[in-house]
């Protein structure tokens, strides 16, 4: 080792002259940086060097070739021997390369895999189990105090008042079902006698032709029973419109209000639930669970008290309006009935005409159902 030393100085040492060639000298310049590199690259890692147990002479099996050294070596770790600062030019390669490997590196990265979307999926699942999870537990304890309140055991909270205008206006709807149903009855009835007096008037009419020795007789009766016909069908319009005003009352206007009674009655069920349920969490230990209970429960008992109060109102202002509407309508319907009826069974025809004209009754010729063609231009 001590002559390969040597030798390496005698030839670092020989003295350039006027006749030495200089691309001679850049190229063994060339080769002592390469050799240098050569050191670096293949240089042992200490990090990766085991430590063989005894000293000079011992056995071969604690000895890591070159060979194994230089492929178990990572570019990630630098070499940990002798600090030797390489020349410009060989910085400058490992500069491009290394520039090229992290290049490749970040060309090669992984692109992100569908974790948003399971995040996004998870995100959605977990809103409808919350709602899930509300709509349960507000069930079951809705259910628990209508059971509560069935059996006797629970109180409910009850505006008398309310629940009196609640109770009649129900009775009222059930009443005016049945005049509804009656005067759908008598124009059906009442339609079936105007077709029968309208054939009858066609089989007199008929009869006075083929019949010259009771043409007369026939004629008076068919003439009675064409205006009988006639006035049937102004009557007709007039219950017609009668039972369509009814029929606007009872399934739209009571029903709409009814409708609003059942939320109100659903949101007072709930904020009875809810205000047992918090008289229970006060009536518990106050300890550190019963107190984030205690507020939850608050929380909730204040939202569905809101909701029950606003409720009452409009069930309240709707029974008000409703009754005002009621009055109105049924006094004009019923003015309509009785006129229409009384000047028809009394044939007073002129009576019944201005009874339609009074209250706007518009009626429908046999082919006015279909408009003529030039309504349709």
């Amino acid at each position: 080792m001590t002559d390969r030393l040597m030798s390496k100085a005698a030839t670092m040492e020989i003295p350039i002259h006027g006749n030495g060639d200089s691309r001679r000298l850049a190229a063994e310049d060339d080769g002592l940086e390469q050799d240098l590199q050569q050191v670096m690259v293949s240089g042992p890692n200490l990090n990766e060097t085991s430590i063989v147990s005894g000293g000079y002479g011992g056995t071969a099996e604690g000895i890591i070739p070159t060979s194994a050294i230089k492929s178990s070596f990572a570019p990630s770790h630098p070499p940990r021997g002798p600090l030797i600062s390489p020349s410009p030019s060989a910085a400058a390669r490992m500069g491009s390369q290394g520039d090229h490997d992290s290049g490749s590196s970040l060309h090669h990265q992984p692109h992100p895999g569908p974790a948003g979307d399971e995040a996004a999926t998870r995100g959605v699942a977990v809103e409808k189990f919350d709602i899930v999870k509300k709509w349960g537990i507000n069930t079951y304890k809705c259910t628990k105090q209508l059971i509560s309140e069935r059996f006797g055991r629970g109180s409910r909270t009850v505006d008398l008042e309310l629940e009196t205008q609640i109770e009649l206006l129900r009775d009222t709807k059930r009443k005016y079902e049945c005049v509804l149903g009656l005067a759908r009855a008598l124009t059906s009835h009442f339609y079936s006698l105007v077709q029968t007096q309208h054939a009858l008037a066609d089989a007199f009419s008929d009869l006075s032709q083929k019949s010259p020795e009771l043409q007369e007789e026939f004629g008076y009766n068919a003439e009675t029973q064409k205006l009988l016909c006639k006035n049937g069908e102004t009557l007709l319009g007039a219950v017609n419109f009668f039972v369509s005003s009814i029929n606007t009352l009872v399934n739209k206007t009571m029903e709409d209000t009814l409708m609003t009674v059942k939320q109100y009655e659903t949101a007072r069920l709930e904020y009875d639930a809810y205000r047992t349920d918090l008289e229970e969490v006060n009536l518990g230990p106050r300890d550190a669970g019963t107190l984030c209970r205690l507020e939850a429960a608050q929380a909730s008992f204040h939202a569905h008290r809101a909701k029950y109060e606003k409720l009452r109102a409009d069930v309240a202002v709707k029974l008000k309006f409703l009754e005002e509407n009621k009055v109105k309508v049924m006094h004009k319907q019923l003015l309509l009935f009785h006129n229409a009826i009384s000047a028809y069974f009394a044939g007073n025809q002129t009576q019944l005409e201005q009874t339609l004209k009074q209250f706007n009754v518009r009626l429908k010729s046999p082919g006015a159902d279909k408009p003529s063609w030039l309504e349709e231009q």
